[in-house]
C-alpha cells in the first residue's frame, strides 16, 4: 500500500498526537492512516492502514448502512456537514458502544476528499473490564435509538426525564448518562420517592437542622447535600406528593434550598436526572403533578425501550445476566430455549428476564439451560395483575401487611385448588392468597421468592384487594 500522501503528512502527524482514537478515510472508507490510541482500542495486532474501516469495526464486508446501521460517512458525503453517531464496535475486549465524530474534508476546488473519524466509548455502557456493575447491552434500533440520546445529552447539564415501564433499567441508564457527563467523578445519589413518605420527604432531600422537629436530635445533610458535584437521581417522580412538588420546583428554578428548621439559603451545586413509569402528561392534566415541574423536569425525556420492542437484544441479554445470576458456572443457553424467551410478552421487563433466567439455572443441573428449564421457570411466574395505572400518585402502602386483606389471607388457612376458567384478577388474587398462606417470613422474603421488588409486592397487594372478590 502506497504511503500517505505528503500533503497529509501534517495532518496524520497532528492526529498521532491525540489521546482520543482518530483515522483519516477517503471516500471509499479506506483507512489512509490510524493513530496509535486507535490501533490499540480496535487492532493492537494487526495493520489497519488499508482496510475499509467497516471491516476493522464492525467485521462486515460491506458498509455499515448496508447491515442496518447508520453510516456516518454516507451521511457527511450526504450533507456536506460533521455528523456524529453511535455504533457497537468490535474491540479486543469485546463489542463496545462507542461514539463516532466524522468530519468532511474539502480540497482546493471545495470538493469533500477525505474524512477524519473520531471515536469515543461511551462510559460504562457496556465496558467488558467493569464486572462490578450491571451493564447497558443491546444493539436493536429502538435500544441503539435510545443510546445514542444518552450519549447527546451526557455531556451537558441539561435535566434529563427518563420514561419507561418498571423494570426496563432507568437507573442504568441514569449511571450511563451521570457517567458521560463531566460529573463522574463525583457521586450519582439515588432518591427513591415512592419509598419516602410525605412527612420525611422534604427532611430526607434538603436536611434539617437540630431540634427541627420531635426526634431531630443532631443535624442531619440532605440527599441534595450528599450529591453536591454531581448528580441527583429521583426515581420514580410521579410519586412525590403534590405538596411537596413546588419544593422541588423551587430547586430546580433557582438552584437553592432550605435545610428544615433553616432560615440559611443553601446553593445546590446538582444534575438532576428523573425517573418514572408514569404518564405525567396525564397526571398534569389530571391535577396532580404541577404543569411547572413538569417542564423543569422534561428539559431532555429520553423514552426506555420495553423488552417485548427489543426482543432480538435477548440473545446479548441472556449470557450476560447468567453470569450475574449464576456466577461460577459456565451456563449456556440452547437455541430452543432461547428462542421461546424471544416469544415472551415480558410485562416485567429486564427484570423479569433477570428472575425467570436465575430459576432456570437453579432448575438446571447441567450447563445447558433447555427449554423444558425455560417452560417450568415459567410455571412458577405468579400471573401480573391486570391494573391500570392511577392517574394520580399512589397510595403509599404501610410498612405491616394491608389492611385491606381479609383474616383469612393472612392466616395459614388451605385453600382450594385454583379453577383455571376463573376471571383473571380474581385468580390472580386466589394465587396471591395461596401464597401469603403458606409464606410464613417477611414481606421482602416473599417478594424475592416471587421474583419481584418490594415495591411491586406492596402494589399488587393493595392493587388486588381494593374492591377484589373474596
Amino acid at each position: 500500500m502506497n504511503p500517505t500522501p505528503k500533503p497529509f503528512a501534517e495532518l496524520t502527524s497532528f492526529l498521532e498526537e491525540q489521546a482520543e482514537p482518530y483515522i483519516l478515510l477517503d471516500d471509499h472508507y479506506r483507512i489512509l492512516a490510524a493513530n496509535a490510541a486507535y490501533r490499540r482500542a480496535f487492532s493492537p495486532n494487526q495493520s489497519v492502514v488499508g482496510r475499509m474501516c467497516y471491516e476493522v469495526s464492525h467485521r462486515y464486508s460491506s458498509p455499515c448502512d448496508q447491515n442496518g446501521e447508520t453510516c456516518p460517512l454516507a451521511r457527511a458525503r450526504a450533507s456536506g456537514r460533521r455528523e456524529r453517531v453511535l455504533h457497537l464496535h468490535h474491540t479486543p475486549k469485546g463489542e463496545a458502544h462507542v461514539n463516532i465524530e466524522l468530519t468532511p474534508l474539502r480540497n482546493a476546488a471545495g470538493a469533500i476528499t477525505l474524512y477524519v473519524e473520531k471515536t469515543e466509548n461511551l462510559r460504562r455502557s457496556s465496558d467488558p473490564d467493569d464486572g462490578a456493575k450491571p451493564l447497558l447491552i443491546g444493539r436493536s434500533p429502538a435500544f441503539m435509538a435510545m443510546l445514542e440520546l444518552v450519549a447527546r445529552v451526557g455531556p451537558s447539564m441539561a435535566t434529563v426525564l427518563l420514561l419507561g415501564e418498571s423494570g426496563t433499567g432507568k437507573e442504568l441508564v441514569a449511571r450511563a448518562v451521570h457517567e458521560a457527563s463531566p460529573r463522574a467523578s463525583k457521586p450519582l445519589v439515588a432518591v427513591d420517592c415512592s419509598s419516602l413518605p410525605e412527612t420525611l420527604f422534604e427532611s430526607e432531600l434538603f436536611g434539617h437542622e437540630r431540634g427541627a422537629f420531635t426526634g431531630a436530635h443532631a443535624a442531619h445533610a440532605g440527599l441534595v447535600e450528599v450529591a453536591s458535584g454531581g448528580t441527583l437521581f429521583l426515581d420514580e417522580v410521579g410519586d412525590i406528593p403534590l405538596s411537596m412538588q413546588v419544593k422541588l420546583l423551587r430547586l430546580l428554578e433557582t438552584g437553592t434550598y432550605r435545610r428544615v428548621g433553616s432560615s440559611e439559603l443553601r446553593r445546590a451545586d446538582i444534575r438532576v436526572v428523573s425517573a418514572t413509569h408514569r404518564n405525567l402528561e396525564q397526571m398534569v392534566r389530571d391535577g396532580q403533578f404541577r404543569e411547572d415541574l413538569y417542564f423543569r423536569l422534561s428539559t431532555f425525556p429520553i423514552r426506555l425501550p420495553p423488552l417485548r420492542e427489543r426482543a432480538g437484544d435477548i440473545a446479548l441479554l441472556a449470557p450476560a445476566l447468567l453470569q450475574r445470576v449464576a456466577p461460577g458456572r459456565q451456563l449456556r443457553i440452547s437455541a430452543e430455549a432461547l428462542a421461546l424467551l424471544q416469544t415472551q410478552p415480558w410485562p416485567g421487563n429486564v427484570r423479569e428476564l433477570r428472575n425467570l433466567l436465575e430459576r432456570a439455572a437453579l432448575l438446571c443441573d447441567g450447563s445447558v439451560i433447555e427449554v423444558s428449564h425455560v417452560q417450568q421457570a415459567l410455571g412458577m411466574t405468579v400471573p401480573a395483575p391486570v391494573t391500570k395505572t392511577a392517574p394520580g400518585c399512589a397510595p403509599r402502602p404501610a410498612a405491616t401487611a394491608p389492611a385491606e386483606l381479609p383474616a383469612a389471607e393472612q392466616s395459614g388457612a388451605a385453600t382450594a385448588p385454583l379453577d383455571p376458567n376463573l376471571p383473571l384478577r380474581e385468580l390472580e388474587l386466589r394465587v396471591l392468597r395461596e401464597r401469603l398462606a403458606r409464606h410464613q417470613g417477611s414481606r421482602a422474603s416473599l417478594a424475592a421468592e416471587l421474583g419481584i421488588s418490594e415495591r411491586t409486592l406492596y402494589r399488587r397487594l393493595r392493587a388486588l384487594a381494593s374492591g377484589a372478590p373474596k
